[in-house]
C-alpha cells in the first residue's frame, strides 16, 4: 500500500490475538503498523509485534525492491511495536538505529544490547535528512512511554504518530473509526490527557496532511474530525449528551431499581441512555461509556462492608484515568448498615470537578414504593438540560 509516491505501508494484520496488552479484547484482530520512506537513503518507521518479523521483512524486502535500508526509526519501545529490532538489525547489519537516548537504555534491558556502534540519538527538533525528506523529531514523553518520539515528514506532510490516533482492530476489517479509536484511547493513553495535550499543541504549528499512525487506518482526509476527538478525550471534557448507569446486582434487587431508572429516564426523553451490568458486559466498553457522556450513574450493593468488587475496580479503572468533568449519582443497596454510596463517593473523592445529584437512592433490601419515588426524583434531576 502506498501512503505517498515514496511512503508505503509494510505493517501487518494479527488475527491471532484474543486479549491485547492481555486486557482487552480484540474481535477484529490487530494492526501493527510499519512504513518505508524511501528516498537518497531510506528509513523504515518502527518494527511490529514479535509473532511477526518473518512476515514483516517480507513486506520490507517487497517494497524495497533490491535495496537496503539506511535506518530503523524507533518511536515507541512496546514489544508490539519493538519486538523486531534485533531482527532488523541481524538482516541489515549496515542500517544504523534511530531513536531516543531513554528508547535505547530500554533496548539495553529487552535485548541486552543498546547498539552503540549504530545507533543515533535524536531529541526534540532534531532533523534526519534522508535526501529530499527530511524528518524532524518531536519529544513526547508519556504519550504514553517515557521514551516517545513522533516524526514529521515536512516535504510530504506527513506526521508518524506513533500510538498517538491509534485503534483496536486489523486493517482488512472494516468498521467505525471513533468507537474502538475511543476505547483504545481511553484504556491505554487516558491517564496521559495533559501530555497528548501538550503533543496537540505541537502538532498545531505543523501542516499535516496524513497521519501515521501504528495501529489502525493511516488517517489521510477531515483530520480535524481526529484532531477534535482528540483534544476532547485528553481534555476529559462530554463528547456526547447521555446517561451512563453502571451497576451490580446480586439477587436482581439492584437490576430491578436500575432499569426502573432508565425507563423513567427514557420517558422523560433523555437523549441517551447506556446501561452496563458491570458483572458481564466489557470492562473497558463501560470505562468507555463513563468518559464519553456527561452523566453517570453507580448503582450497587454493600459487600463485606465495602461494595461489590466489580463496581471498586470499575471506580479503581475512572479513577486511574483521571475522571473528571463529569455528573455522578448513587443508588445504594443494602439489607443493613447499607454504606455503598458513602464507600464509592470517597473512592472519588481525588476526581477533579465531579457534580453530585441532590437526588440520591437507597434500596433496603428490595425496592418498594419509598425507592420509586426516589428513582423518579433522580430521574427528574439527571433529565434537566
Amino acid at each position: 500500500m502506498n501512503i505517498t509516491d515514496d511512503i508505503k505501508y509494510v505493517g501487518v494484520n494479527d488475527h491471532e490475538i484474543d486479549l491485547f496488552e492481555g486486557q482487552y479484547t480484540v474481535p477484529n484482530g490487530m494492526a501493527y503498523n510499519s512504513y518505508v520512506i524511501m528516498d537518497e537513503k531510506i528509513a523504515i518507521m518502527d518494527t511490529v509485534d514479535g509473532r511477526f518479523g518473518a512476515e514483516w521483512l517480507q513486506n520490507i524486502r517487497a517494497a524495497l525492491d533490491g535495496r537496503a535500508p539506511d535506518y530503523l526509526v524507533v518511536q515507541h519501545m512496546e514489544p508490539d511495536h519493538s519486538a523486531n529490532i534485533t531482527t532488523f538489525a541481524a538482516a541489515y547489519p549496515d542500517a544504523k538505529i534511530v531513536s531516543s537516548a531513554k528508547a535505547f537504555a530500554m533496548m539495553q534491558n529487552f535485548f541486552g544490547t543498546d547498539f552503540a556502534d549504530r545507533r543515533v540519538v535524536v531529541g526534540e527538533g532534531h532533523v534526519l535528512s534522508l535526501g529530499r525528506h527530511q524528518l524532524t523529531f518531536v519529544a513526547a514523553p508519556m504519550v504514553h512511554w517515557p521514551e516517545v518520539i513522533v516524526t514529521y515528514d515536512s516535504t510530504d506532510k506527513v506526521l508518524f504518530s506513533a500510538d498517538g490516533f491509534g485503534k483496536f482492530g486489523a486493517l482488512d476489517v472494516q468498521e467505525d473509526w471513533a468507537c474502538e479509536a475511543r476505547r483504545y484511547y481511553i484504556g491505554i493513553v487516558g491517564k496521559y490527557g495533559a501530555q497528548v495535550q501538550a503533543l496537540l499543541k505541537k502538532a498545531a504549528a505543523l501542516d499535516i496532511a496524513v497521519i501515521c499512525p501504528l495501529h489502525g487506518p493511516v488517517l489521510t482526509e477531515n483530520l480535524g474530525y481526529y484532531l477534535d476527538l482528540y483534544n476532547t478525550w485528553s481534555s476529559y471534557e462530554v463528547e456526547s449528551d447521555g446517561i451512563v448507569i453502571a451497576y451490580t446486582s446480586v439477587y436482581g434487587n439492584t437490576k430491578k431499581a436500575v432499569e426502573r431508572l432508565a425507563e423513567l429516564l427514557r420517558a422523560k426523553g433523555c437523549p441517551k441512555v447506556v446501561v452496563n451490568d458491570l458483572a458481564r458486559c466489557d470492562m473497558a466498553e463501560a470505562v468507555e461509556d463513563a468518559f464519553r457522556y456527561g452523566k453517570l450513574v453507580l448503582a450497587t450493593t454493600t459487600y463485606n462492608a465495602d461494595i461489590f468488587p466489580f463496581m471498586r475496580t470499575f471506580i479503581e479503572h475512572l479513577t486511574e484515568r483521571n475522571f473528571q468533568n463529569r455528573t455522578v449519582a448513587f443508588i445504594e443497596n443494602g439489607s443493613w448498615a447499607p454504606m455503598a454510596t458513602r464507600v464509592m463517593r470517597g473512592l472519588l473523592e481525588k476526581s477533579k470537578n465531579l457534580t453530585y445529584t441532590e437526588a440520591t437512592v437507597k434500596i433496603l433490601s428490595a425496592p418498594n414504593a419509598e425507592t420509586d419515588a426516589a428513582l423518579q426524583a433522580l430521574a427528574a434531576e439527571l433529565c434537566q438540560a
